[in-house]
């Protein structure tokens, strides 16, 4: 009696965790993958289509300034991070032969009226002389082309620039000045001004989508670690495609950002919406509430509570929304399905049958314990 006694004990024992297990399975197990409709309303509004293209912030303006004539330089009068204004003097060379050439021009040009009439050939060259002694003198003071922020100098006291500099500045010996607003980078300048708050997009295009983009046309840029985008617009589109790094074609398009941002910075990647098309008044509902049987396309509309198969024409799309051109009117309802996530991979459920203790998605009460039928 003893011993049945015991052996029922067990085997009350293994029912008992058997339940517990199956109950706890119960409880933890993942949700089948179901259908949730949810309701939408139909609704007018503007709608707009839209190219998307990737590029870098760049500043609107950019000047690489570098002096246009050769000298010592005697003044840097800034440093990185000064902002400038258009004409402000960034440093200077030593003009005194300069200005010597200055005083001997003018003296040759005096000589010249004293002996002929001021129509005379060696008048006018004398002339010419004195006006380019002037300029020599005024290029001794390097000046900002537009108003913005330094972001180089790559000059020093007392380095000699200009033609046949020895390079102890920054190696630059084209012996102009020279400013662009297109922001195009000249890597020996001396000094290079950016402008401040103002930017454009280098961006590309794929050239699907090409002809689709004007010049002038709206667009939204979207920096990367930012969330709320800014305005732009087009400003030129290229003719002359390259190839990325998949090797598909794209095409060169520059946007300019609307007005002075405080938000955002040259160098970043960011994100570019042009809008190619706009519409007004447009009724549309999800895409996703659109259902097809052969040739027609319909919604489940909602009519006292319940989904009624209605019939509709569709039109553009317009992101997750679509045109709907007949079959519905602003305000109705409609049913839109989607689909819910099933609940994974069903967690460890055992190998064979033997070792699992609770089974995973889709497993089963196996003879030699509970088998899973997840990873």
């Amino acid at each position: 009696m003893g011993r049945t006694r015991r052996r029922l004990l067990v085997v009350a024992g293994v029912v008992v965790v058997a339940a517990g297990g199956v109950a706890t399975w119960l409880v933890l197990r993942p949700a089948e993958a179901s259908t949730q409709p949810i309701i939408a309303t139909a609704t007018v509004g503007t709608q707009r289509q839209t190219v998307s293209a990737s590029g870098t912030i760049e500043p609107a303006a950019r000047a690489d300034l570098n002096f246009a004539v050769s000298g010592e330089v005697t003044q840097v009068l800034v440093k990185e991070g000064d902002t400038v204004t258009t004409g402000q003097t960034l440093a200077t060379v030593d003009d005194t032969l300069l200005q010597a050439q200055l005083t001997a021009a003018r003296a040759a040009l005096d000589a010249a009226e004293e002996k002929a009439s001021s129509s005379d050939p060696s008048v006018v060259s004398a002339e010419a002389d004195v006006t380019a002694a002037q300029e020599a003198v005024d290029d001794a003071a390097l000046k900002s082309t537009i108003d913005g922020t330094v972001v180089t100098v790559g000059l020093k006291v007392g380095d000699r620039v200009g033609n046949g500099s020895d390079g102890s500045s920054d190696g630059s010996s084209n012996g102009s000045s020279n400013g662009s607003a297109d922001g195009s980078s000249n890597s020996t300048a001396e000094v290079t001004v950016v402008s401040t708050n103002r930017f454009v997009v280098d961006a590309k295009v794929g050239s699907a989508d090409v002809d689709k983009v004007k010049q002038g046309m709206a667009a939204q840029i979207t920096a990367t670690g930012t969330e709320e985008p800014v305005d732009g617009t087009v400003r030129t589109v290229g003719l002359v495609a390259s190839a990325d790094d998949s090797g598909a074609a794209t095409f060169p398009v520059t946007v300019d950002v609307t007005g002075e941002q405080k938000t955002i910075y040259a160098g970043s990647s960011a994100t570019v919406a042009i809008t190619v098309a706009e519409r007004q008044n447009v009724l549309t509902v999800p895409a996703m509430a659109l259902h097809t049987s052969g040739s027609a396309t319909y919604v489940n509309k909602m009519v006292d509570g319940k989904a009624v198969r209605t019939d509709v024409e569709v039109g553009d799309t317009f992101g997750a929304q679509t045109e709907i051109r007949s079959g519905l009117t602003e305000g109705e309802q409609v049913e839109v399905a989607v689909v819910a996530p099933s609940g994974g991979n069903g967690g460890n459920g055992g190998n064979n049958g033997r070792t699992g203790v609770f089974p995973g998605g889709g497993g089963k009460f196996g003879p030699g314990g509970f088998q899973g039928g997840g990873n």
